[in-house]
């Protein structure tokens, strides 16, 4: 009896983290070929650096002043390139990832 209660529980843990709550991050629409520093590149202004290394293969990110995570939205990022804003979703810690929600500009 204990063994299949206990197998309950733990399938139960999984499904609730597997729904955990939205977070918000703020931080800045960059991409992961630049990451946090657009300067090497010498495409200005930075939105039009961001937008062409994703048109190279890079993918969409946000720096929040310390990590580059990667955004699972691809599209809704682009007319936020290099701007400050507040991306609503789910952190996947492992890959860096965040399951984007929402992305608001922010202040």
């Amino acid at each position: 009896m204990f063994k299949k209660g206990a197998i309950a529980c733990v399938f139960l843990m999984s499904v609730l983290v597997s729904y955990a709550a939205d977070q918000k991050f703020t931080g800045t629409i960059t991409d992961t070929m630049c990451g946090k520093d657009h300067k090497p590149m010498k495409v200005t202004p930075e939105d039009r650096c961001v937008r062409e290394c994703v048109k190279a293969g890079a993918k969409y990110a946000l720096y929040d002043g310390k990590e580059v995570y990667v955004l699972s939205d691809q599209k809704l990022p682009e007319k936020y390139a290099a701007q400050k804003v507040t991306v609503t979703g789910t952190l996947d810690a492992k890959t860096k990832t965040i399951k984007v929600a929402s992305i608001q500009p922010s202040k």
